[in-house]
């Protein structure tokens, strides 16, 4: 794994999330009470969860109301074992860099 600088310190509001394209994945990355990174992309019909609300460590996805946890990318209902890929998310002092 590599670590890829995807955005400037600040850029992501505190419980907020935001999309990034990094290679050929489209991760959201939350700032809640640090930086994660999940998979960008709700398993049911391809929304991305980046502008969902969150609520603790839960996302709830913003097309149909599905629910993941940020930490972990464990869907919290409907499907049993579904996850999201997690990644590791570092704030440094020239910005905000991610593990893929």
């Amino acid at each position: 794994m590599a670590w890829k600088k995807v955005a400037e310190k600040g850029a992501i509001a505190s419980g907020k999330g935001r999309e990034f394209q990094v290679d050929e994945k489209k991760i959201a990355i939350f700032n809640q009470d640090g930086y994660h990174g999940i998979d960008a992309i709700c398993v049911h019909q391809d929304a991305s969860i980046a502008s969902g609300a969150l609520d603790g460590d839960i996302v709830e996805c913003p097309l149909h109301f599905w629910h993941y946890n940020i930490k972990t990318g464990e869907l919290k209902d409907y499907l049993k074992g579904v996850k999201l890929q997690t990644y590791k998310v570092e704030a440094r002092n020239d910005g905000i860099y991610i593990d893929i």
